[in-house]
């Protein structure tokens, strides 16, 4: 069965043109363990993913991506100068789980985090939309997925 998810990046590192250019990139450097669980346990190839643009001037949905890869060993965790380094994690026993993520479309617009919050009775019970919830990698149905595409 597919699943959807909502995957956040902040543009300035990593965008929907940046992934566009390259086709297919690995999600690294998540180190919360609940977006990791997700991403190692739950995420398939071939499930769709909401590309949203995060800590900018217009967050959003910029566009359209899916898992390319099962999960595998994040290699920054193992890379003393990488920013995502972690020395307590060993190749043997990986602490940090990455999947690869693949280009499908960028949208004509961003769907704002505004327009999805003027939906949230439409959306439901919308993760994002969750006061406090700052995790970089979440759950949607596939309610809420087609919902946001017609936003558009």
């Amino acid at each position: 069965m597919k699943h959807y998810w909502l995957m956040k990046s902040e543009p300035d590192e990593f965008s929907i043109d940046a992934l566009s250019q390259v086709g297919r990139e690995p999600w690294s450097g998540v180190r919360n363990y609940q977006a990791r669980n997700f991403m190692m346990k739950d995420m398939k190839v071939g499930d769709g993913i909401l590309f949203y643009h995060s800590n900018c001037t217009v967050p959003g949905v910029a566009g359209l991506a899916e898992v390319a890869s099962p999960a595998y060993p994040d290699p920054t965790q193992f890379l003393p100068g990488s920013d995502y380094f972690d020395a307590a994690s060993k190749p043997e026993q990986p602490r940090w789980w990455l999947v690869d993520v693949g280009f499908k479309r960028k949208f004509k617009r961003i769907v704002s985090l505004d327009d999805m919050r003027a939906q949230a009775e439409a959306l439901g019970d919308f993760a994002l939309l969750r006061r406090g919830n700052r995790l970089s990698v979440l759950p949607v149905t596939a309610a809420q997925y087609k919902h946001i595409l017609t936003l558009e």
